[in-house]
């Protein structure tokens, strides 16, 4: 470790020299005892110097192994696209990014501006390009950045696609020593990119609308988080028809976040500029989209109460609305497939079997949604695809994007709401309409954060200790079976992750976090009423 620390100091550039200079030992050994992990969610980490950092350094080395996969494939004219948030250093990043791609011959296209990740996906599929590249590190607090993979159906790169990568890239010896251009020197192997992808992408998102040109009633707050939704979003829905109303304060792209007191649609904390802005207002909903746009979360009015709504109370909504819109519409196939994964809530199992759709679960990671939608289209009898979603207010609804995309979500979720509204319903009366048909379902998740190399261990020793001791039962009440996906089942690929089954259809999921320093705890709990479901996830969460 001394001789990383030795090489940095004599040979990388005067500003990361000094912030080493000036830090102590137990910080710099944080900061060199490993590489920053590559895994199959990319790289996210602190920034800072040091190879347990995201900086300039460990940016162009992931770059050179994604560069000489590119090589491999002979794809240098296809090219990357490469898109980034308003993080710090992102544009930073962005521009290494191209520059090493550039030094190997390889062309890029990097947008002008701040763009969400769900329009560089589409952007990977407009310019047929090889790959793509996203600057962001998500909701994930300001001293964070990240750098994500995508592959040519504009999806994240499924693991057996990134593992070749990561071999490059551990194969890299010094990082200090990678060539990079700047955008001077690269010419025309650097292709600034910008309205000639926002227009169609826009007009791609409106044509989801079940109701275009018909004239809105509700009237929506909307936070960007300081993030890249501000634009895309804000368009979309004015397009639309809708009355916006702004959180001002937080819409200017501040990378340190300073007028929210957490970017994470998943905090209730996210919304207490927009909810402020709502009984200011009179609005109906308010919504709001993490940094780089992948995430929805809503507020709904009911009541003269403002209901929060979870990732999977949202994500069932949207989808309950979509089916009976199409076939109100007589647009719903009779094969079509919905996606979503081992940690989101079985409430939507439930409505897709009553209108007849089939479901298919993959891991954490809308990679492996994305991935099942081009199985489908590849497979001889494979099945429309209707929506995608996940517990972390995530989802899909036209496959022109292969990631998540709030910015359909939010246009998708605020034509409910107006559908509704015209029958003397809020969001919330649609829940309890579903809750009413299917169950009630309620969901939770507990994180225990632990940093550092002693952190990992104890995450590990967490999930060792389970599988050592396993169990049959949770507060008395039976675990139906307890699937391990070490040893994961037909059509899955091994991951860290335990599941317990419980007799009635709930279940409890332990995993490791691919994205921060923390262990999930998530609960799924269902029953009939809501007096029977209160005891019975009192005594699961226990």
């Amino acid at each position: 470790m001394q001789n990383k620390i030795t090489h940095c100091l004599q040979n990388a550039d005067a500003q990361t020299v000094a912030e080493l200079r000036g830090a102590t030992e137990e910080e710099l050994y944080d900061r060199f005892y490993k590489n920053i992990d590559f895994g199959t969610g990319g790289m996210r980490g602190l920034i800072g110097a040091g190879t347990n950092r995201i900086n300039r350094y460990t940016v162009a080395k992931a770059t050179a192994g994604y560069a000489e996969y590119i090589r491999c494939h002979g794809a240098q004219k296809r090219g990357v696209a490469i898109a980034y948030d308003n993080r710090r250093c992102s544009r930073l990043f962005a521009e290494i990014t191209a520059g090493v791609l550039a030094a190997q011959g390889i062309k890029s296209y990097l947008f002008e501006d701040l763009r969400t990740t769900p329009e560089l996906s589409f952007a990977v599929r407009h310019l047929g390009a090889f790959g793509g590249v996203v600057i962001t590190a998500s909701h994930n607090p300001p001293e964070y950045n990240g750098y994500k993979l995508y592959d040519e159906t504009g999806c994240q790169m499924v693991p057996s696609l990134i593992a070749p990568i990561i071999q490059n890239i551990n194969k890299i010896e010094d990082e200090l020593a990678i060539p990079v251009l700047s955008l001077s020197e690269a010419g025309e192997l650097i292709e600034v990119i910008g309205d000639e992808i926002d227009r169609p992408y826009y007009k791609k998102v409106l044509s989801l609308s079940f109701d275009p040109g018909v004239p809105k009633q509700i009237k929506v707050v909307y936070s960007p988080q300081h993030g890249t939704g501000n634009i895309p979003v804000r368009h979309v829905l004015k397009a639309a028809g809708f009355d916006v109303i702004p959180v001002e304060s937080q819409c200017h792209p501040d990378p340190e976040f300073l007028n929210t007191r957490n970017p994470n649609p998943e905090a209730p904390e996210a919304f207490e500029a927009a909810i402020e802005c709502m009984t200011q207002t009179g609005a109906d909903l308010a919504i709001t989209t993490d940094p780089d746009c992948d995430r929805l979360g809503v507020a709904v009015r009911h009541k003269d109460q403002f209901r929060l709504l979870s990732g999977n109370q949202s994500g069932a909504i949207l989808f309950y609305y979509i089916l009976n819109r199409r076939k109100e519409q007589k647009t719903l196939p009779n094969n079509g497939v919905m996606f979503t994964t081992v940690v989101t809530s079985s409430l939507g199992d439930k409505i897709a079997a009553d209108f007849g759709v089939a479901v298919e679960k993959t891991l954490t990671g809308f990679k492996f949604i994305g991935d099942k939608i081009r199985q489908h289209e590849l497979a001889t009898e494979g099945k429309p695809f209707l929506f995608g979603y996940e517990e972390s207010y995530g989802c899909l609804i036209g496959d022109f994007v292969r990631d998540k995309d709030a910015v359909q979500a939010s246009l998708m979720l605020c034509d409910a709401a107006d559908y509704y509204k015209k029958q003397s319903k809020t969001l919330v009366d649609v829940l309890d309409e579903i809750y009413g048909k299917y169950g009630v379902f309620t969901d939770h998740l507990t994180s225990v954060t632990l940093t550092g190399e002693s952190g990992a261990k104890q995450i590990a020793k967490i999930l060792a200790d389970l599988r050592a001791n396993p169990v049959d039962q949770i507060a008395g009440l039976k675990i139906r079976e307890i699937v391990d996906f070490q040893n994961p089942p037909e059509g899955f690929p091994a991951a860290n992750v335990l599941l317990y089954n419980f007799e009635n259809g709930s279940f409890v999921a332990v995993r490791p976090s691919g994205t921060e320093p923390k262990c999930k705890f998530y609960y799924c709990v269902c029953g009939e009423g809501l007096d029977g479901l209160r005891a019975y996830f009192e005594g699961v969460c226990r």
